[in-house]
């Protein structure tokens, strides 16, 4: 975590520690006190910074963390993260790495299941433990419920392994018109569950919300939530207005007076200069810092100094150029891409996609800050 530095930290991605605290809570005060809350940190964090973020998750109290690939979960332990995390897609590749990083393996199908008890074998290990997956309508990774026997009659013979839990995914919480069906994957999802328990002896948690279920679905909460979207400020409810957490803000490079009617800006020569004396900010963002190439010829408009200012021409690799005609600005002065003005939301509405997809779009070569 590094503060932010006015004279060095031109591109970052700021992180608001109030809005993730403001976020977090409200989506605990929907759980009850015995609820565990697991936050979703795969995908850097959806964008935000894994090791940073998931600093601020352990320090608020989370229960559980989540991310998707094995090596995901090794960067988390090498940054000092100690609660425990589940790989919600372990693969068979990465098990030596899984087991000495004390990493909990999510377990969707009896191949893996096989190839980790084999593994743990070979390491006299016993007891270690598992998430079994449950499919329930998804019909991406699980075991469907024509399995369910095959899978306790392994489990119940080898004792390397302990469920911890028992999971599966809403395909559709967040949308009114597929209630019956999510309704229907609760449903099958707790008979699914409860037939391994009654087959083991013993109860494993059970978990299946995610954001939109936890705000939707709060009484099917079982023992454990799984916060993802929700946590970096989306709502999937209409009304509910969390705090965004990133703010993707940059600094002017240069700014050009262009004095030639018919001139134009950037590759392609699609930014056209009118009127005359037209004012051309650079800034250091482009297609490689994940800035769109659809954004550009203004089709986004970004802030500067409490105004709203569009690109011109196409965006490039590292950069792109905006109209501030009429703005009052210098070099060094602030740009945000998106934060609280323009939104995430709005951004993802100008390309027809998701706030997932801008969000995880941002590499890691732009600086990850905590705000506090």
């Amino acid at each position: 975590m590094h503060p932010v530095n006015k004279d060095t930290d031109f591109s970052r991605l700021e992180l608001k520690l109030g809005a993730c605290r403001s976020n977090y809570r409200y989506f605990r005060s929907l759980l009850e006190r015995e609820t565990k809350l697991l936050v979703l940190v795969k995908a850097n964090a959806y964008g935000h910074g894994a090791a940073e973020f998931a600093a601020i998750m352990q320090e608020e109290g989370a229960d559980y963390l989540a991310v998707a690939l094995p090596l995901e979960g090794v960067e988390l332990r090498r940054n000092g993260i100690s609660l425990p995390i589940l790989v919600l897609t372990a693969g068979t590749d990465f098990f030596p790495e899984i087991i000495e990083n004390r990493l909990e393996p999510g377990i969707p199908n009896l191949f893996t299941l096989e190839a980790l008890c084999t593994e743990l074998d070979r390491r006299g290990i016993t007891g270690y433990p598992v998430h079994i997956k449950l499919d329930t309508g998804m019909h991406r990774l699980g075991f469907f419920r024509e399995e369910i026997d095959t899978l306790t009659a392994f489990l119940r013979t080898h004792p390397q392994v302990r469920v911890l839990s028992v999971y599966s995914h809403l395909a559709a919480a967040e949308d009114p018109a597929e209630d019956d069906f999510t309704l229907g994957q609760l449903k099958s999802f707790k008979s699914g569950a409860d037939r391994i328990s009654l087959a083991l002896g013993y109860r494993p948690m059970y978990h299946i919300l995610n954001s939109a279920g936890i705000e939707r679905f709060s009484e099917w909460q079982f023992d454990m939530v799984r916060l993802g979207i929700g946590i970096y400020g989306i709502s999937a409810l209409r009304g509910v207005h969390l705090s965004p957490v990133a703010s993707f803000k940059v600094k002017i490079l240069q700014i050009k007076r262009l004095v030639s009617k018919d001139g134009t800006i950037g590759y392609g020569r699609r930014g056209k200069i009118a009127p005359e004396g037209t004012v051309i900010a650079t800034i250091p963002a482009g297609y490689a810092d994940g800035l769109d190439r659809h954004l550009g010829c203004g089709a986004a408009t970004f802030s500067l100094n409490g105004k709203r200012v569009p690109t011109i021409g196409n965006i490039c690799m590292d950069m792109c150029m905006l109209d501030i005609t009429g703005v009052d600005a210098a070099p060094g002065d602030t740009v945000t891409i998106f934060g609280d003005d323009p939104t995430v939301e709005e951004i993802a509405g100008i390309l027809g996609t998701i706030p997932y997809e801008i969000l995880t779009s941002i590499p890691r070569r732009i600086e990850r800050i905590v705000i506090r």
